[in-house]
């Protein structure tokens, strides 16, 4: 089988470890993994950040392990984003859009809505 023909699991799995190792650089520079840009993000939300990780993560501990550093480095409070944080956010912010335009660079907007509309529905016919 051709690299063009592979079946779908074999992308999905593909691109899920190539945006890992992606966004794992991006945010290396400033010492942070995904994990912890994500609960950064779900702090400025309205998502708890356990359950912004859950996909990810399995259990308080490892959450606790992903938001330790942020407490220690000042910019979480528990859930709360503090405003070290928000500057850290901010900051980081402008390098991860850039990371998720050059990931999606050739893909039209409509392109993109189809693509997580199949993937939606596949997710539900599986469930």
């Amino acid at each position: 089988m051709s690299d063009d023909n592979k079946p779908i699991g074999w992308w999905l799995k593909e691109v899920d470890r190539l945006l890992e190792e992606s966004f794992e650089r991006v945010l290396a520079d400033d010492g942070l993994t995904r994990r912890q840009w994500q609960a950064l993000n779900a702090s400025a939300g309205q998502e708890t950040i356990a359950k912004a990780l859950s996909p990810f993560l399995s259990g308080a501990e490892e959450v606790a392990a992903v938001t330790g550093p942020l407490v220690e480095r000042g910019w979480l409070d528990g859930e709360t984003l503090t405003a070290d944080g928000e500057r850290g956010l901010r900051a980081l912010t402008g390098k991860v859009q850039a990371q998720r335009r050059r990931v999606t660079a050739g893909v039209s907007d409509s392109e993109y809505l189809a693509t997580i509309d199949v993937l939606r529905r596949m997710a539900a016919n599986l469930a």
